[in-house]
């Protein structure tokens, strides 16, 4: 059951990480300095504002992966230990 939730976890925690990935994939680092490219400057607004919200997403899903792969590890080697005595 815990590899099924874990699966779960790192599945989202990738399907994340591909479209902030997607997102950024037009950003710039530009400063725009006059209003003639407002229009660029609002898109770049945008991507930014959206990475911004799944931010805290990814942050939440990564740890959690990296928490229950430490877990299943620990289980495994556990019983791997508890095996060879």
């Amino acid at each position: 059951m815990m590899l099924i939730v874990w699966a779960v976890v790192a599945a989202c925690f990738l399907a994340l990480l591909a479209y902030r990935g997607q997102l950024t994939r037009y950003e710039e680092d530009q400063l725009f300095l006059s209003d003639s490219e407002s229009n660029e400057q609002k898109e770049q607004s945008e991507i930014v504002r959206k990475v911004n919200k799944i931010q805290p997403f990814i942050r939440v899903l990564g740890v959690a992966a990296a928490v229950m792969t430490a877990g299943i590890v620990g289980i495994f080697t556990y019983d791997a230990w508890q095996h060879l005595k």
